[in-house]
């Protein structure tokens, strides 16, 4: 193996790194793909943190706060405290109320992990994944009600159906009036889950669910799946002709940034065969020179 190695080219040996760096700025194309795993939306405060400053040495603090409390608890907060508000780091972490301990524990490590490559040295990253949501700032934001909209995503409409409607506004009012943080619920072919974000009050968490299902009935109309995620809570429902989608797909943060995933996952990919075709190109100029 190491005479292989010692002879790659350099631009073999090159390549080699671009792809090691893709695989390690962009994880979710090659690890998020379980259940619990597969990357909802992420987004990024625009404020920075310096380097080895008072605030990174907090927030690292505080992630690793949230992934050994996610060994024991399906939701939890912590604030670090700074010797400036700016300096202190907020947090929590929220796992899917059907997760397993182990299975949230697994969960909230891979977002934490994905976390800093989507947001590098920025002061505050929210990450959605399937089976559970983290979030940190040096602003404050715990027990804060926001019914802002996150996430809304809408599948093809499988046009007016009375019974199949129906079942699905049954579903998500069976959601609304369930009671508790996590909720979920089926009739028929139509499957519906709700939850909060543990930060908020029973009170609270019932009004951002109404906001979010009375959003999900009027915007996704016919649709065969839909999800509505507000910042502090989501609703979705799926059909047998639908699924959840938790693909690359353009979401909206309340940081206010906009980005498409499944457009930078494109243009990477063809630099990755233009690096391939022009190093192939180098190879065959090479040889008919000789």
């Amino acid at each position: 193996m190491a005479k292989l190695r010692n002879t790659l080219s350099p631009q073999i040996k090159t390549l080699s790194v671009f792809f090691s760096l893709l695989a390690a700025t962009f994880p979710s194309l090659s690890s998020a793909t379980s259940a619990t795993d597969a990357f909802v939306y992420g987004g990024c405060s625009q404020q920075k943190y310096s380097p080895a400053s008072a605030y990174e040495s907090n927030l690292n603090s505080l992630l690793t706060s949230l992934v050994n409390s996610a060994t024991y608890s399906s939701y939890n907060n912590f604030t670090i405290m700074g010797s400036s508000s700016s300096d202190t780091a907020r947090g929590l972490f929220q796992c899917r109320g059907d997760l397993s301990m182990p299975d949230c524990a697994t969960c909230v490590a891979r977002a934490v992990s994905q976390v800093s490559p989507l947001c590098p040295s920025t002061c505050g990253g929210a990450l959605q994944l399937s089976g559970c949501y983290i979030k940190y700032d040096n602003i404050t934001f715990l027990g804060q009600e926001d019914k802002t909209v996150v996430l809304k995503k809408c599948g093809p409409s499988e046009g007016y159906n009375t019974d199949g409607i129906g079942r699905r506004d049954a579903v998500l009012t069976g959601l609304l009036n369930g009671g508790g943080y996590f909720r979920a619920g089926g009739s028929g072919d139509v499957q519906g889950m709700g939850q909060c974000v543990g930060d908020l009050t029973v009170s609270e968490c019932q009004d951002c669910l109404g906001t979010a299902i009375g959003r999900l009935k009027s915007d996704c109309g016919t649709a065969v799946f839909g999800d509505m995620f507000l910042a502090k809570c989501y609703a979705r429902y799926s059909t047998d002709g639908g699924q959840y989608n938790a693909k690359s797909h353009k979401y909206k943060t309340n940081y206010g940034g906009e980005r498409t995933f499944a457009i930078i996952i494109g243009l990477l990919a063809a630099v990755v065969l233009l690096i391939i075709f022009l190093l192939f190109l180098r190879g065959v100029c090479s040889r008919g020179g000789k």
